[in-house]
């Protein structure tokens, strides 16, 4: 999970990336940079750390050009050294920057045949890295000095090909504009819109996000088609093209569940009111399994779980509280590294008032169950502040299986669901009773808002993954990468400031 952005704008761009990318900040917590284009230069800055840290006055200052993209990052396996950061760069042909959200699938195949046969050096274990030398590589293949966005458009087509996984992919050439695509499945999400100038002119923006798009004063156009491809040119004219060559509809459906920002909207589909619905069909499955339930209250564990909590407090008929208080300064717990990590923030994160709990049969409702080591801190937080029971509902299915396309999922081993029985989880997080959405209620509930979509990744809870090629082997192999033993940190000796020639840093 990671966060991009992109604009071409008549003005200087670099603030308005950075308050982007403070937008979409919840998609990645580890690394952030941006690059911008001045007359052809390129001017960069980018490390570990959230955006208000890595981005000081002085830098600010630096990062020059009316046009420029940002990355937000957290690692899919283990942690990344600061010289992972992206966006990335090569200077052969044209001068190219890249950012992406996602994974590659084929990425080990992939820089073996950069190296081998495409004769170009990869500098980090990013497969962000891979993607841009894949890039770059089909752009030389043009063999023109100025090329257009037709021939961007041809690299793309032929990256397509060469690429697997789910990825939306954000990248500047220099001189000539900012791209994006997205993969031919539409795993990942991107958007764009648009501003209209007095003076007649436009500028654009493309971002994970609509959320992005409305905050910066843009107007959403809509979210790129699986497999399509947008280029920005240095006036702001928008050209579009379809890259692939068997698109077809199957977005994250985590993105409904918990990625995604609440006010956004992601193919059509409002995140907020979708995390309503699955309020509601989680209540309609307490109706239906527990009529006689108990429950006295109802309490969200914030943030991402307030909406569905609430429609299920709405369809029940039962108060609805807010029991935790969070401390907004502790970062999300799914993307921490350890389990001892893990556990010592939710004490940092959340705090509980004693008084919605105390003498009460309390169900506490999150968005997802992944490792449980979240759940079971908080139901042992509520019952210290006097619960009589602590019943748990999730507004997702059980999380039993790996994630390929961009989200650090454990190792199944380490998902608590993973082997388990619905019961033999509630047991495991010490609840008196655990309550599942089903998968079909899940699918419902998103595609209620946009009936067009024929269907959804879901392969973190059904194990069935939509691009065809995750084998027994590689599944194997992210196990080993994702797994809590492999997350130490790396000792990178400060190595962002090895960058190609003719890349101004900002450091």
């Amino acid at each position: 999970m990671c966060g991009i952005i992109g604009i071409v704008g008549r003005s200087p761009v670099n603030q308005a990336i950075y308050d982007g990318l403070t937008i979409l900040q919840h998609r990645g917590q580890d690394a952030a940079g941006i690059i911008t284009c001045e007359q052809g230069r390129l001017h960069q800055r980018k490390d570990n750390g959230l955006v208000k840290d890595v981005f000081h006055t002085r830098h600010m200052r630096q990062l020059l050009g009316n046009y420029g993209i940002g990355h937000v990052r957290y690692p899919t396996a283990g942690n990344a050294s600061a010289a992972e950061a992206q966006p990335f760069y090569v200077n052969a042909p044209y001068g190219i920057a890249l950012g992406h959200n996602g994974n590659l699938t084929n990425a080990d195949e992939l820089r073996k045949i950069v190296y081998q046969q495409d004769l170009r050096h990869i500098n980090t274990s990013s497969d962000s890295e891979v993607l841009l030398n894949v890039f770059a590589h089909e752009m030389q293949r043009c063999g023109k000095l100025q090329p257009d966005h037709d021939d961007v458009f041809d690299a793309i087509s032929r990256v397509h090909r060469r690429i697997r996984g789910g990825y939306a992919v954000i990248g500047l050439v220099a001189g000539m504009g900012v791209f994006a695509f997205r993969d031919p499945f539409g795993i990942r999400p991107v958007c764009y819109g648009v501003r209209e100038l007095a003076d007649g002119g436009t500028e654009v923006v493309i971002a994970s996000e609509s959320v992005a798009v409305d905050a910066l004063g843009y107007k959403l156009v809509r979210d790129l088609a699986p497999g399509e491809a947008i280029f920005v040119d240095v006036d702001g004219n928008v050209h579009t093209r379809q890259c692939a060559d068997n698109p077809t509809y199957a977005p994250c459906i985590f993105e409904f569940v918990y990625l995604a920002r609440p006010d956004s909207i992601i193919d059509e589909v409002s995140v907020y009111k979708a995390r309503m619905r699955m309020g509601e069909k989680l209540a309609e499955k307490v109706l239906r399994e527990w009529p006689d339930h108990d429950i006295d209250v109802i309490i969200p564990i914030p943030d991402t779980s307030r909406t569905a909590a609430l429609e299920m407090a709405v369809t029940l008929g039962i108060p609805y509280r807010e029991g935790f208080i969070k401390n907004r300064y502790i970062g999300r717990t799914f993307i921490m590294p350890g389990q001892a990590q893990r556990k010592k923030s939710v004490r940092q994160k959340l705090n509980a008032i004693d008084l919605e709990f105390r003498g009460k049969n309390v169900l506490l409702v999150d968005d997802s169950i992944v490792r449980g080591t979240t759940s079971a801190e908080i139901i042992r937080m509520a019952r210290e502040a006097g619960a009589r029971k602590v019943y748990m509902a999730s507004a997702a299915p059980p999380v039993r299986h790996a994630y390929v396309y961009g989200i650090d999922m454990p190792a199944p081993e380490e998902l608590i669901a993973h082997g388990r029985t619905e019961e033999e989880v509630g047991q495991e997080i010490g609840a008196d009773r655990l309550i599942y959405q089903d998968i079909d209620d899940l699918i419902e509930s998103v595609r209620h808002g946009n009936p067009s979509l024929p269907r959804f990744d879901c392969s973190c809870f059904t194990g069935e993954y939509v691009t065809g090629d995750v084998s027994a082997d590689y599944l194997a192999s992210i196990a080993q990468a994702r797994a809590d033993t492999s997350k130490q940190p790396k000792q990178d000796g400060r190595s962002r400031d090895i960058v190609a020639v003719g890349l101004h840093n900002s450091d």
